[in-house]
């Protein structure tokens, strides 16, 4: 079986870069049939599904379990955006669970540290499964946080050094938000074909499409500007034009 990392780059050659972020609020009912059928409309304009506690909380094992099914019948990757952060044993034991659901792919903090960042992509790899590490969030208030100065032998800024330790820990890729364009170009002037960047962040909060592949997003990660829409599919069309610029 290849790869997460290779088995994602094949689907977005043949469906674009678009990742689904099929994050509904708390007012939605009906979470199981509005995602199955945003899975079988939008397929064929996306490379992955994106699941969140929004859907993994209301929702229970064979739900999650009926809809990654489906994903993967219509050719999509899923990722589970839990933004793991915890001891190794307990990261070992989430994501024994996330496989089991059918997961692809999982999106952690690497506040955990390097050591356990290393023990959780060893094991996902095992099972062909990816890791995909916060690096830098897309909200204007993650400067307080990701752009905080820290003393690691050298000064340098968090999403720095997160940066480092995905590359260091072979993470299949990091997530930096499409409204910091300049540091997803920093994060790939550094890492270059190491690993991938996901940006989320486009449309509704404010980020460029064109401007975020030029910086070197590799893949777009869109929810409410697709969900919202009363025409997704035209949506979908118009950013997969706007994302070829390279």
């Amino acid at each position: 079986m290849a790869t997460f990392k290779t088995r994602i780059s094949q689907i977005s050659k043949k469906n674009g870069n678009i990742i689904l972020a099929n994050d509904y609020d708390s007012s939605v009912s009906n979470l199981e049939t509005k995602t199955i059928q945003n899975i079988k409309k939008l397929s064929p304009y996306l490379c992955g599904i994106k699941l969140n506690f929004h859907l993994l909380l209301p929702l229970g094992f064979k739900e999650i379990s009926k809809i990654n099914k489906i994903a993967h019948e219509c050719g999509l990757q899923t990722i589970a955006d839990i933004k793991l952060n915890d001891i190794g044993n307990t990261n070992k034991v989430t994501t024994e669970r996330l496989w089991d659901l059918g997961f692809d792919a999982v999106i952690a903090n690497p506040i955990m540290g390097l050591d356990s960042l290393k023990l959780l992509v060893k094991s996902a790899h095992k099972e062909n499964k990816g890791v995909i590490t916060l690096c830098h969030m897309s909200a204007p208030e993650a400067k307080l946080s990701y752009d905080m100065e820290i003393k690691m032998g050298k000064k340098q800024q968090l999403y720095q050094l997160f940066l480092d330790w995905a590359i260091e820990s072979k993470a299949d890729g990091i997530v930096v938000g499409a409204t910091f364009p300049k540091i997803i170009q920093y994060c790939y002037n550094k890492a270059g074909t190491k690993l991938d960047i996901f940006s989320p962040g486009i449309g509704t909060q404010g980020g460029n499409t064109k401007e975020v592949i030029s910086a070197g997003t590799r893949y777009l990660i869109v929810g409410r500007t697709i969900i919202n829409s009363k025409n997704p599919v035209d949506v979908l069309k118009e950013l997969q034009l706007q994302s070829f610029v390279k």
